[in-house]
């Protein structure tokens, strides 16, 4: 983890990230680490109507804000949201593009078990786009009918509770039944106890290059 400089989030949408790997993206900006993140849809066409379509790109801001990410390390893209599968070369383009301004030694991205249509099109284009690079895939435990568990980056209590606070301010999903502190805190306590430690975010490790 040493020779770590730039890390890469994948999101297929805002919030994605924070909830597969939120405490991770703490714990690194803290060792020191440069961290990206790119969302691929603000889900404007998903907002609830007593909300202005565009709250999810406000939101993703505050919340990437909250765990230490630099302002301009911030991209977001503007996909519809559930047409990613029409538009992989599209996607790729714009991936292949990202990893050529950035070079990041690892990259973080749904894992390719995940049954959402746009999550499933960023695993398959990011693993193409990232084939000779460290790829980590997180868990949405709500989408995964499988996910092998292979990695572990244990958090402290600080870095869970900047990982809550990132969620909630996403105001516009606060009715999500993932999107709530008990829910989080149940999945890291969890994973910090198959990893043996008290909490921790599990990943599955598809590629590992030193």
């Amino acid at each position: 983890m040493s020779k770590i400089k730039k890390v890469l989030i994948l999101a297929p949408h805002t919030d994605d990230g924070e909830l597969g790997c939120g405490g991770t993206i703490s714990r690194f900006i803290e060792e020191g680490h440069d961290v990206y993140y790119v969302a691929f849809s603000a889900c404007i066409q998903s907002v609830l109507s007593h909300f202005p379509e565009d709250i999810l790109t406000h939101e993703v801001k505050k919340a990437t804000a909250v765990l230490g990410i630099k302002p301009e390390n911030l991209i977001l893209l503007d996909y519809e949201v559930r047409t990613f599968n029409y538009r992989r070369q599209e996607i790729l383009d714009d991936i292949l593009k990202i990893k050529n301004a950035i070079s990041p030694d690892i990259v973080f991205m749904p894992t390719l078990t995940d049954i959402h249509q746009d999550h499933f099109t960023i695993a398959n284009e990011g693993v193409r786009a990232f084939k000779f690079s460290t790829i980590y895939c997180y868990e949405l435990p709500w989408n995964n009918f499988s996910f092998n568990s292979s990695c572990f980056f244990t958090l402290s209590k600080e870095q869970l509770d900047k990982k809550i606070l990132a969620m909630a301010q996403y105001e516009s999903q606060a009715h999500r039944p993932y999107a709530n502190e008990n829910f989080i805190t149940s999945l890291a306590t969890v994973r910090g106890v198959q990893g043996g430690h008290e909490y921790a975010e599990a990943f599955e490790l598809i590629r590992l290059i030193n």
